[in-house]
């Protein structure tokens, strides 16, 4: 019976720990310093374009990047083995956004002082197609790797995703942009009356979201899901599906 939900998880974390061990070849794509650089110079580089795509995806498909392909979500979830505790959501999520709207800033500066951009340049800083290609690139690497370890053993579930991470707030964005618009999008489902609230989702949780809560108010919808399905996968009632549909909850 859970032979199908214990594959699903199975592929996802294996995806995610071979997009752990590609991140010294991918790390420059997801870069924040690679955009900045390219915008005091007026350009649009690799990284700039791909977190364009996140938004535009998470129009249709919200944080699923986050669950299924992010290279630091690999090492987050390993991590787990270390430590598995919920983190305290409402201490760490808005760090994020400051560095974000920070960092925004920085950027958009670059670009005014350039002028506007110039050029396209998705292998700006990047020109080998591998980030981490000469040995003193490790120390940048090491850095990376080593704030995402320090935040995951010792504060929590996928810390750096809730204090960090650069990326969530285009995704958060973009499916808040998908809320207002009321587009079908893939998104949780409940059938709240079958639930019989043992809570398995909510410890399962790789977000540490109060699942079980989302399931009694009959409201899905949490800009911190990524839709990993652990919680689908640990449901003995089967309560909580994948839907792709219009509507919040």
């Amino acid at each position: 019976m859970k032979q199908k939900p214990a594959t699903r998880q199975k592929v996802r974390k294996t995806l995610l720990l071979i997009s752990f061990f590609l991140f010294p070849v991918i790390m420059n794509y997801m870069s924040p310093y690679v955009i900045i650089d390219g915008a005091f110079q007026g350009i649009i580089a690799g990284s700039l374009i791909f977190f364009a795509a996140l938004f535009i995806s998470s129009l249709f498909v919200g944080r699923l990047w986050c669950s299924w392909g992010c290279p630091a979500a690999g090492l987050q979830e390993a991590c787990t083995i270390v430590n598995s505790k919920a983190v305290q959501r409402k201490r760490l999520d808005w760090i994020k956004w400051i560095i974000w709207v920070l960092w925004l800033a920085v950027i958009i500066l670059g670009f005014i002082n350039a002028g506007g951009f110039s050029r396209v340049d998705p292998l700006h800083l990047t020109e080998s197609g591998v980030s981490v290609d000469e040995p003193w690139k490790y120390i940048t690497y090491f850095v990376v790797v080593g704030l995402i370890f320090l935040l995951a053993v010792s504060t929590g579930k996928r810390a750096f995703c809730h204090a960090g991470c650069w990326m969530a707030p285009f995704m958060i964005a973009g499916r808040k942009v998908r809320n207002v618009l009321n587009t079908p999008a893939l998104r949780l489902t409940a059938a709240t009356e079958k639930c019989i609230n043992c809570k398995k989702c909510t410890a399962a949780c790789t977000m540490s979201l109060n699942v079980n809560e989302m399931v009694q108010s009959g409201n899905m919808e949490n800009t911190e899901c990524i839709l990993c399905g652990e919680c689908i996968d640990v449901c003995p009632e089967n309560v909580i599906r994948y839907g792709f549909s219009s509507g919040q909850n």
